[in-house]
């Protein structure tokens, strides 16, 4: 058995079956990764996938279970490849990061651009996926950490840092009736409106869902969508009200439109780097986890990953209006509203 076999298997399992795109993502021959899969099976002496003709059909108990181990001796191996490299104080490397596309739209460049000034010989490869898939992409090893959101407590799956705090804000044409200035609106006038928001407010368990839910109201979504932009465009094109977050506004790109802050409406949420338990970090990554959140002490990081310690003191988790106004701006903001 070896680790090559292994990382097959695992890819064919991440490739939903798919020895042709597994053996795309791993690098190698679609006739080398089934060669190797066969070895796999006739030295364990059993199946781990059920075939129908020359294809995957599905995956039997027992290949389950080996790739479950699997998963976690290919981490353990990353892990002892980590330490040798932080102890020969290496330089180069990749970091993969898997987040929505707000994130990586409008939080990550400042952080990742001083990671490529500090580490010019470490690539940054990122993943904007949506709000579901971001965790899944972790946990299968795929990446090396999330960056996700949420407006409760911090996600399962691993262990969860907060970088900072943030609200959602409402975004209508200048010439809306909402729009009008010194009258922030209601969740009862929000709810009359139809919105433009994210894909995950689809979701019945959506934090933009269960606030109007709470005040016994329901949304009209008429648009969703995954990435920022695409939700002010629609907005610019009549098809309602925005609902995003405040990351997403640009400084002198949305004058056009009115921001109204919702935060009296709409609960607060917090972006979390989200880590696998146990996984030790190259020396830029824990580089590029200051930068996106200085607060974050990397000792600390360091001790609850490996020993499950958390600080007696938690930090104080910034909001991002405090990491913008920390921002030097030279182009006038978009107009805002206060709720």
């Amino acid at each position: 058995m070896t680790l090559t076999q292994l990382r097959y298997l695992v890819a064919i399992a991440d490739c939903r079956l798919n020895i042709t795109a597994a053996a795309e993502r791993v690098h190698a021959t679609q006739p080398g990764v089934s060669k190797q899969l066969k070895q796999l099976e006739d030295e364990l002496g059993l199946l781990l996938f059920i075939r129908k003709g020359k294809s995957l059909d599905s995956v039997t108990d027992a290949g389950v279970r080996v790739i479950e181990r699997a998963r976690i001796i290919l981490a353990e191996a990353l892990n002892i490849r980590s330490i040798a490299a932080n102890l020969r104080n290496e330089a180069h490397g990749e970091l993969r990061i898997a987040t929505t596309h707000t994130q990586a739209r409008f939080a990550l460049p400042a952080s990742i651009a001083a990671l490529n000034r500090r580490y010019p010989q470490v690539s940054v490869h990122l993943q904007p996926s949506g709000d579901a898939e971001v965790l899944d992409l972790l946990e299968s090893g795929r990446v090396d950490l999330a960056v996700v959101s949420t407006s409760g407590p911090a996600p399962n799956g691993g262990i969860a840092f907060p970088a900072y705090r943030w609200s959602r804000v409402v975004l209508a044409p200048q010439d809306h009736p909402l729009a009008k200035p010194g009258r922030a609106p209601t969740l009862d006038e929000l709810a009359a409106q139809p919105l433009v928001s994210y894909d995950s407010s689809k979701r019945p368990e959506s934090s933009l869902r269960r606030a109007f839910a709470a005040a016994g109201l329901a949304p009209q979504i008429a648009m969703t969508a995954a990435d920022a932009d695409l939700i002010k465009t629609y907005v610019r094109a009549g098809m309602g009200v925005g609902v995003l977050a405040e990351m997403a506004l640009q400084p002198g790109e949305d004058a056009d439109l009115r921001v109204i802050e919702a935060d009296a409406l709409l609960p607060l949420c917090t972006t979390w780097i989200v880590l696998r338990k146990d996984s030790v970090l190259r020396d830029y990554t824990l580089e590029w986890i200051a930068q996106f959140a200085p607060h974050l002490d990397r000792n600390d990081v360091r001790r609850q990953l490996t020993l499950g310690i958390a600080p007696e003191k938690p930090p104080r988790v910034p909001h991002w209006r405090e990491r913008l106004a920390a921002t030097p701006i030279t182009a006038p903001r978009a107009a805002r509203i206060r709720a």
